[in-house]
């Protein structure tokens, strides 16, 4: 008798008929079905079967009523308590108390039947790995689904100085024109320059399937990544994905500096050393100071971990440096009086004393907030790209103005002190503030801290346009010119030459995927159709011509194409809320566990996955079991 298994026929993507097929007797019908369903040709149709459904389901909510696949639910149940420790940053320890704790609440799925030797607390890192490989095949169909792909790359270095890289990706849906942010993982990052980061990232494009034309965008936030970019990670990678725009933002923490710039400025490490002294003594009193609670509230309000091994750049967190100085008349009087009993506390105020620790405050209080702005940018979720090149312009300009003329609180700083004449040293004065002595301020001192100001801006300044090229910002402003309606001339007899500099140079950028000629020929009436939105932003108006099923996107092909690698963008609050989770759960998980064992699996879970009631935990079981021994599947022909 001939047995068929519509799943493998319909669904096996290798088209092997005889794979859907098995010969049996009618008194051996169950065990050659059997024998079929433990095959792996029914199992990889099963999961492409399911793994397709979950995600047409979560990108069709309205799909969802008729997927019902029949599972043990005391399997759900030990998989969903799995998940929702995974979501809740709940230590793996707690999995066997917490499945006692829902039997003496009497839940039924866990009381009703066994749920068979795979699952129990012992394998909940397997489980999540399951989980895991649910979402991550999501990714691998969005990335598929999506004309352009952006990649964020952010590094970590653990206390043994092992360097990894979380990888975040950004894709967009031609059946809506909607964006997502995904977190792909973190990877260990083997000893090495540029190229090690460089064939990492192919690793991972290669990994979830991004093909090399597709990736248009590459973001590095932190300091060393950009360095790696100048020494050559970004060339390697250019030649690999010949549309990549690099774009390297600044985010909350890091470095404004890369380290070879911080060491080369002699006094930036003596100043970080010294701030983080004063906060790691702070924290030792704990209520006890109540004149410097606010150093208490900057630790609470940064999410400062002073036990964690990651560096804490003290002078590019500007809260932290306002509340040394703010505290600095009672920082100095406290650590006199403590100054005979403790040599820390002897040392920390000699050196908080010196003109150049006092004055060197003030110019980060006038860079910071500066850089504050720029940061907050990058969070907006509907961005107006137009203004980023004259922000980046302007604060390199003020960086710029800064070393021939100080700033508002250097300046205010130099106003204040007052000078008294030294009576022992004739031609020489003393120096106060707040009606403290300041020490080390002779014409040599004065010299000198004129160089490290004049140095340190100049740092700040050349790392920022390195962050920013100017094709960078080129190519952003052109994007905000063609596609913010905002951005367009009031009047449509204005508009004739209107953008035709900005398209040429996105035609030029993206020859390989555009036909420059038809759009140049449809520019004219695009730019009235978009002067007649101008109620649109420029997101509103790239999705309306992303959506594949709009006028628009028909009407105008080739502007379709360059709205898509528009919003390919890596930006945005929802992004910027997944790095900054991954780099908490990465520091958490390493500080717990001691080993990257199985976190990433944990911050995929946590950082990307939907509430319990959207997971497909049924498509989680068959690749959990999958990886067990076979015997599981008779289940499946009862």
């Amino acid at each position: 008798m001939l047995l068929e298994c519509r799943q493998a026929l319909v669904k096996n993507k290798h088209g092997k008929a005889e794979n859907a097929f098995t010969v049996g007797t009618d008194n051996f019908q169950r065990h050659a079905l059997l024998r079929h369903v433990t095959s792996g040709a029914h199992r990889q149709a099963l999961a492409v079967n399911r793994e397709q459904l979950a995600f047409e389901s979560r990108v069709h909510p309205e799909l969802r009523s008729v997927l019902k696949v029949e599972v043990n639910p005391a399997k759900v149940a030990v998989l969903t308590t799995v998940y929702w420790m995974a979501k809740e940053d709940i230590a793996g320890e707690k999995c066997s108390s917490l499945l006692d704790l829902q039997k003496f609440n009497l839940c039924q799925a866990l009381l009703a039947s066994e749920h068979s030797e795979f699952y129990h607390p012992g394998s909940a890192r397997e489980m999540q790995a399951a989980i895991a490989q649910v979402l991550h095949n999501e990714d691998r169909h969005r990335i598929k689904a999506s004309p352009f792909v952006g990649l964020v790359v952010d590094e970590t270095v653990d206390v043994l100085e092992q360097r990894s890289l979380a990888v975040f990706t950004t894709t967009v849906s031609p059946c809506s024109g909607q964006t997502s942010a995904t977190f792909l993982g973190s990877f260990e990052l083997p000893s090495g320059g540029a190229s090690t980061v460089a064939g990492k990232v192919a690793e991972v494009m290669r990994s979830f399937g991004i093909p090399t034309m597709k990736l248009t965008w590459l973001r590095a936030d932190s300091a060393s990544l950009v360095a790696e970019r100048l020494s050559g990670a970004g060339a390697a990678l250019t030649s690999l994905c010949p549309l990549l725009m690099e774009m390297h933002c600044l985010s909350h923490g890091s470095s404004l500096l890369p380290a070879d710039s911080i060491g080369s400025i002699e006094y930036l490490q003596k100043y970080e050393t010294t701030v983080d002294a004063v906060y790691r003594l702070y924290s030792s009193f704990r209520g006890e100071r109540n004149g410097l609670q606010e150093l208490q509230s900057v630790l609470d309000l940064c999410e400062i971990d002073l036990g964690s091994p990651r560096a804490i750049h003290w002078t590019s967190i500007f809260p932290a440096v306002e509340a040394i100085d703010s505290s600095w008349p009672t920082l100095v009087l406290l650590l006199e009086s403590e100054a005979e009993r403790s040599p820390v506390a002897h040392g920390l105020c000699e050196e908080l004393k010196k003109f150049q620790f006092v004055a060197f405050t003030k110019i980060l209080l006038d860079v910071l907030p500066i850089f504050q702005k720029l940061r907050r940018f990058f969070q907006i979720e509907d961005f107006d790209l137009s203004i980023l090149k004259p922000i980046v312009s302007a604060t390199a300009t003020t960086l710029q103005a800064q070393k021939s003329t100080s700033g508002q609180n250097l300046q205010e700083f130099l106003n204040e002190m007052n000078e008294h004449p030294r009576d022992d040293r004739e031609g020489e004065s003393r120096l106060y503030y707040k009606g403290v002595e300041l020490a080390n301020c002779s014409k040599v001192h004065l010299k000198h801290f004129e160089r490290l100001k004049e140095s340190y801006l100049e740092s700040v300044r050349g790392n920022l346009l390195d962050r920013f090229p100017s094709s960078i910002l080129e190519a952003i402003s052109s994007f905000s010119a063609i596609f913010n309606p905002k951005c367009y001339p009031q009047s449509l007899e204005d508009i004739g030459s209107y953008g035709v500099s900005e398209l040429n140079f996105l035609l030029q950028a993206y020859s390989r995927v555009v036909v420059s000629e038809r759009a140049l020929s449809d520019f004219p009436l695009f730019k009235r159709i978009v002067f007649s939105l101008s109620q649109l932003s420029f997101k509103d108006l790239c999705v309306k011509l992303v959506y594949s099923s709009s006028e628009m996107h028909e009407l105008f092909p080739d502007f379709a194409v360059l709205a898509a690698i528009a919003l390919a963008l890596p930006l945005g609050s929802v992004l910027a809320e997944k790095i900054s989770r991954g780099r908490e759960l990465l520091q958490r998980g390493r500080t717990r566990r001691g080993k990257d064992e199985g976190l990433s699996d944990l911050m995929k879970i946590a950082i990307d996955g939907p509430a319990s009631s959207e997971f497909d935990f049924a498509l989680a079981i068959e690749y959990y079991e999958s990886t067990r021994e076979p015997g599981f599947i008779v289940a499946q022909v009862k």
